[in-house]
């Protein structure tokens, strides 16, 4: 037998048990979203929130299990019991902590009720004018960034 066999029978086999915070099933989970220039929420408690992550829409409740998130341009809605509340982000990071907290850091976010649809239609057609019409690579890409986001930010104003 060789040496790599002996090892392998010698070592146990671990167990994995997934385990859930303790304290999840008293606070629920506390929300810290906040930008640049502004906290929205520190450390409220509320029932869920769901995220537009790159890796795709995901809802978060107490005891989630722990990860990062970069969040895509969308949605970001928080729900406090009955209130809903839905912020459009153009992008940054969602974190789940072991101990039911989710820390958002965005780099924008602005209550999706505050636009106008028809603003954003003439902005959206203004970008992809401009994205066509483009003369340079980073003029094209920087096009290309407006209208994701515009996209984005069309199809949440109009799920509202």
């Amino acid at each position: 037998m060789n040496f790599l066999a002996r090892s392998v029978r010698a070592v146990r086999p671990v167990r994995m048990v997934r385990s859930y915070a303790t304290e999840a099933a008293t606070t629920g989970l506390r929300l810290t979203f906040a930008v640049p220039h502004q906290t929205i929420y520190k450390d409220v408690s509320v029932a869920q929130v769901n995220i537009a992550a790159v890796s795709g829409d995901m809802g978060i409740l107490a005891s989630h299990v722990p990860s990062i998130e970069q969040l895509r341009p969308g949605v970001v809605e928080v729900i406090e019991g009955a209130a809903t509340k839905k912020f459009f982000v153009s992008g940054g990071f969602a974190t789940m902590n072991p101990d039911s907290t989710l820390n958002i850091n965005a780099v924008e976010a602005f209550p999706v009720e505050d636009f106008s649809a028809e603003t954003i239609r003439a902005n959206l057609a203004e970008a992809q004018r401009l994205s066509n019409a483009a003369a340079t690579e980073e003029e094209k890409l920087a096009a290309k960034v407006e209208v994701e986001v515009l996209e984005s930010l069309q199809a949440a104003v109009l799920a509202k």
